[in-house]
């Protein structure tokens, strides 16, 4: 049953219209999103199976036009043409909010060379949602996917690592285990969250310290939405093991080598490698 809603009377401005769309639970679209879509002259949209689903559930007839990576460049002469005669467009994506790690930004930009109206209306975001339930600085930069190629990956996470605020992902369950070794690599020492199909019925979070991820067990399905946690190692702290992290230690002592375990207790400290080196072959020698 679709619930009523109290629409816009007011004449829908005339323009290109970016439309955030639920994540997972259609129950999160906002009322001015379905007013604005069903007044629409057309819906771009990456995949008009997916869009559908949305669509028919709240009874929405407006025409759909297929907008993807592989033929945005292509339709762009013809949407640009829409809307200068007057029509509305609304661009979706598949969930979340278009031209974000989607695409729209090159009809965005067309939009603004051709000074046609661009109007976004706030929504669903995983970006955000990850990020007010991280528990980490709410200071971040936002990444998207990760890339294909192992330089360009090795090399951009090299880069992100030097950055302070928290950091965040998307990717695949299925790429994730062969992503993990440049997580642990480039951010040793700091805090993750995993989020798995959010706001779905399956929907998981998973919160542990990233030199700790080979052990961590969750389904290999949907997508994921990771946040690494700020970045804290320049900031003074004491420079001597406390009790807190000798008990780390023995808990960590034999599952993790001792350069994961200094990177791990050096998580937002400057304890010396050293003293840290020589309480691990303490206990190595104990036992």
């Amino acid at each position: 049953m679709v619930r009523n809603f109290e629409p816009n009377n007011k004449e829908t401005k005339k323009g290109l219209y970016l439309v955030s769309t639920p994540i997972g639970n259609l129950g999160d679209i906002t009322f001015r999103a379905l007013d604005v879509l069903k007044k629409s002259d057309y819906i771009l949209c990456e995949d008009t199976r997916t869009s559908q689903i949305l669509l028919k559930k709240y009874e929405i007839k407006t025409k759909l036009i297929s907008n993807h990576k592989f033929n945005e460049k292509k339709n762009l002469t013809k949407m640009i043409k829409l809307l200068k005669s007057g029509l509305t467009l609304s661009l979706i994506s598949d969930a979340g909010t278009p031209s974000i790690s989607d695409p729209g930004m090159i009809l965005v930009n067309e939009c603004i060379e051709n000074r046609i109206n661009v109007i976004p209306l706030p929504g669903p975001s995983s970006v955000t949602s990850a990020i007010s339930i991280s528990g980490f600085s709410e200071k971040f930069f936002f990444y998207g996917f990760f890339p294909e190629k192992k330089k360009k990956l090795t090399e951009d996470l090299e880069s992100l690592s030097k950055l302070n605020p928290s950091i965040v992902f998307f990717v695949s369950a299925k790429k994730i285990d062969r992503i993990i070794p440049f997580i642990k690599k480039s951010f040793g020492g700091r805090r993750i969250l995993i989020c798995r199909e959010m706001t779905k019925y399956y929907e998981e979070f998973l919160r542990t310290h990233v030199d700790m991820l080979d052990s961590l067990k969750f389904e290999r399905k949907g997508e994921l939405t990771i946040v690494i946690s700020e970045n804290k190692s320049n900031k003074k702290s004491s420079t001597n093991l406390t009790e807190s992290d000798k008990s780390l230690i023995d808990r960590m002592i034999n599952k993790l080598s001792i350069k994961e375990i200094s990177s791990m207790i050096n998580q937002g400290k400057k304890v010396s490698k050293k003293e840290i080196y020589n309480y691990c072959v303490k206990l190595k020698n104990e036992k």
